[in-house]
Order: C-alpha cells, then structure tokens, then sequence
C-alpha cells in the first residue's frame, strides 16, 4: 500500500527489488530522504524532513504503520486492541507532537478519571489522581511529600520534557529543574521510596511506576521512570487515544501526507545500497537491523559499537476480550486507565529482581489497561478489553500466561469467567510482528547507565557515514511514545546535510 499526496511523484512497487530500484529515480530535484520504519519516531523523523522542504519516503515493513503503536483485531471480530503502547503520557506531553495539528487529523485524547489505581492484598486500592493536591489528598500521610516532589515537575512540565527527551550529555537550557528531576531520577528506586514515603501503600505505587523502567528497583536510575510519569500524570494525564493508538499514528501520517510525503507499506528494507549513494537516510530501527542493513558503509569500530548494545528485558504480553468490566474488588479501580497489579513494594521488585537474574517470575509485575471503560468504540456495546504484560527475560520462551491470570484473579476475582478470547504474544511473537522488539525488548534497549548516556554511541543519532542517521527508541529520548527520538535525529540530519 502507497499513501501519497499528488505533489509527490513516488512509485507503488510491491516487489521488493523493484521498489528499491524505483527510489533511485523519485524525487529528482531538491533533497531526499528515505526513512526507515513507521513507527512514531519514524514518522516524526519524517515530518520534520519535510517541513524542512525534502522530499520524504517512509517504508514500512508491516501491512500497518506506526510499529508498536498500532490498533488491530487481535482477538475476535469487533475488538480492537493496541499491539504495543495503549496509555500516551509523553504523547500528549511530547514537544514536538505538541506542536502538530494532532487535533485537526483525529486524534481526541480522553483521560480516565484516575490515571493509575494500585490495588492491595487487603481489597482496597491506592490511587495516583492526576491532579497533584487531589493526590496528595489521596495519600494521607505521604501527601505533602508526594506533592513537593512532583508539582513542581508538573508545573514544569514543557520545560521539563524538552530536557529529559534528549540526549543525557547536553547544554542545560533549565540547570535547576533538571537537576530537581536527575537527582531522584539516578536513585534506586528501593532507596527512594524509603527515604520520602513512610506508608506501605505509597511505596507499592510509586514502585509499579518505577517498574516501567524494566530494571530491578534496587539499581541506579530504577527511579527514573516513575519520577518522569508520575510528574506527567499531574502535567498532562496518562490518556488514551480515542479508537486506539493507531488514531496517533494515522494522525502523523495525514500530517506528513498533507506535508508532501510518502508512505510506503509492505515494503521491507534489506540493503541501504539498493538506493542513491546520496540519500539521507533516517532509520527508525534497532541498533542490530540498521547494522544489518548498512554492511560496510559504516566503519569497523561503529559496527562493533551497534553489535555490542545490549537489549533489555523482553514483555510478555495478553490481550483479552471481556463479556464484562473487569471484577475488581477495590471498586475504584474502575476508575483508572491504567492498573498495576503487584501488591507490596517488595513484591513487585521480586519480580523485577527475577527478571533481571533471568528466572521468569512466579508473581509477575502486571501492568494492565482497561480501555472500553472510557472508550466505547473498541468493543461491541456491552462488551470490553483488557490489555495486559508482565516483565520477562529478552526471549523468554516461558508461557506466562497462567501467571498473569493468576495475578489478575488475585486483585479481580471472576476475571476468568469474564473471558470470550485472548491473543498471547511472547517476545518471539511482539518481535515478528515489530522487528525493532527485539526479543520482546519493548523499551529499545537495556537501561544500564552506560546505555542511556550512550544510546547507541556518543555519536547519539549520527553514525560514521554522513547520510545515514539512526531514530529509533535506541537513541537518547529513549523509549515511549513521544516521536522526540526522530525529532532530533532529523534536526541533527538537517544540520548535517543540504
């Protein structure tokens, strides 16, 4: 499938060689590029090139685009479910889609009356309210704290975005405010939640938002991702997308169309060489494909820096579809979006613990989304979804499906009977269907401190070959749906080049 604006002379080729071949002769005039991949980064990597006035070509793999943020009918006939990311924080709290006519091409964000709902062992739920004063209301004791801790990152919110979703190493526009965020970001998360949170159910929330981080909650920066989400949760919400994720995704693409470019489905990439030795390239790809892709072009010291990055732990992941809401016996859970479901603080870093030893865990860490409780369009009437994953080793071949179950029958008993179908989706299945996922790696790459400061190199976007520039999740700005890896990979192009 070609998506084209009539401005922009592209070729529909579904054979592969020929396809290739055809991009050697489009867009003869003015500049060119070629991104590789769709997902949001790609697509951001993509607008940016043409507002800058290229000619612009996406090829994607899939039948689909928009990678791991995609809405398909994974179970039975009138259910959507999203593949990959369901709740968009850093979406809407994006600079750069900010800046988009996101609301002019479709995209309507709705926003659960609660953000997040962590329910206890005990039947009850803590709740993390996306205002911050209803929150620290919320959270007795720990409320004061909680609110000095991230109101002033809420307040800060734009500021605070366009520092921590670039590269870690850079000029400081606001010093100050990144350090209140980069200092209990680089905590572990066990050693931060015991220094300013006195109540076990506090300690239990922020520990589900920490585990987002895929590291186990003792290490350094384990706190990173809870610190940068639970301020997004008072700044901008975590919402969902009217319809889906793929509601962004279109919306990016009707943009980039509306700009002049061109997408490309169907349409793997094997050989860089295949297109003119002039292109620029913008690869929304995994540090090991774009080695794949580029062969000698890159030098021998670069190829050794992508061979060795490591992926991080894999997701393994259910969708379901509902004859019924979800059964939860703290009721207020059916007022959030999102739910995590791992009881204690120290439960939740067991299971983070396992992974990160390479075990499997017998009580994962399940991070679920109930959509149809605030988005009526994604199942028949009467009818729901449940999105859900847990933590595992990168290509984990373990079926945790039981486990996942069993956790959510823990918090929601009666769960089961509520089941019409479910599709599972191991880290080998998340990875066919998107190849930057390596081994079920959903978050581009382990979050070692050397990694996120050398995401993939120091190079950060930019590779030893002049026209060829890397966009993907792997590049500082790091995972999430937000489109700021592309963003900069592309100023950094443009820079660069004509």
């Amino acid at each position: 499938m070609l998506q084209c604006n009539g401005r922009s002379p592209c070729l529909l080729m579904t054979d592969t060689t020929s396809l290739l071949i055809g991009a050697k002769h489009s867009h003869l005039h003015g500049c060119h590029a070629v991104v590789i991949g769709s997902g949001p980064n790609g697509l951001a990597a993509a607008i940016v090139l043409a507002q800058a006035g290229y000619g612009v070509e996406v090829h994607e793999a899939q039948p689909t685009i928009g990678g791991a943020a995609r809405t398909l009918p994974l179970t039975v006939p009138g259910f959507l479910h999203d593949f990959g990311s369901a709740i968009h924080a850093l979406a809407a709290g994006s600079p750069f889609f900010s800046s988009l006519p996101l609301e002019k091409h479709g995209v309507e964000w709705i926003h659960p009356p609660a953000p997040l709902a962590h329910p206890l062992g005990d039947g009850t739920a803590v709740m993390l309210e996306r205002d911050v004063n209803d929150a620290a209301g919320a959270l007795g004791a720990d409320g004061n704290r909680w609110r000095s801790i991230f109101g002033p990152l809420a307040e800060s919110w734009p500021k605070l975005a366009e520092e921590i979703l670039q590269p870690v190493i850079h000029f400081p526009h606001h010093p100050f405010l990144l350090a209140r965020f980069g200092i209990p970001a680089v905590m572990p998360a066990n050693l931060f939640t015991s220094a300013f949170f006195k109540n076990a159910g506090t300690r239990a929330l922020f520990g589900g938002i920490a585990a987002h981080s895929f590291l186990p909650l003792d290490a350094l920066l384990s706190s990173s991702g809870g610190v940068m989400l639970s301020a997004a949760a008072h700044a901008v919400g975590w919402p969902m997308a009217r319809g889906g994720a793929q509601s962004l995704t279109n919306a990016l693409g009707s943009i980039l169309i509306e700009l002049g470019g061109c997408i490309h489905t169907n349409s793997p990439v094997t050989s860089l060489d295949c297109f003119a030795r002039d292109t620029l390239f913008l690869c929304d790809v995994s540090p090991r494909q774009l080695l794949a892709i580029t062969g000698h072009r890159l030098k021998q010291d670069f190829q050794q820096s992508l061979n060795d990055f490591k992926p991080g732990p894999g997701a393994f992941k259910v969708d379901y579809a509902l004859s019924q809401p979800m059964p939860w016996k703290a009721a207020d859970c059916l007022r959030a979006g999102t739910v995590h479901l791992g009881g204690t603080f120290e439960e939740i870093a067991a299971s983070e613990r396992a992974v990160a030893n390479g075990q499997a865990p017998e009580r994962p860490f399940v991070l679920l989304v109930q959509p149809t409780l605030f988005d009526k369009t994604r199942a028949p009437e009467g009818k729901h979804i449940a999105w859900a994953y847990c933590h595992v080793p990168n290509g984990s071949t373990v079926d945790m499906t039981e486990r996942i179950e069993a956790q959510i029958e823990r918090f929601a008993p009666g769960f089961r009977d509520c089941i019409l179908a479910r599709h599972i989706s191991s880290p080998a299945t998340l990875e066919s269907m998107d190849a930057n996922l390596i081994g079920g790696d959903i978050s581009g790459g382990a979050m070692t401190l050397r990694q996120t400061i050398l995401r993939p190199t120091r190079r950060n976007y930019a590779t030893s070959d002049p026209n060829i520039f890397i966009c993907s999740a792997s590049t500082p700005g790091v995972g999430g749906v937000h489109g700021m890896c592309g963003y900069h990979a592309a100023r950094v192009a443009l820079k660069r080049s004509c």
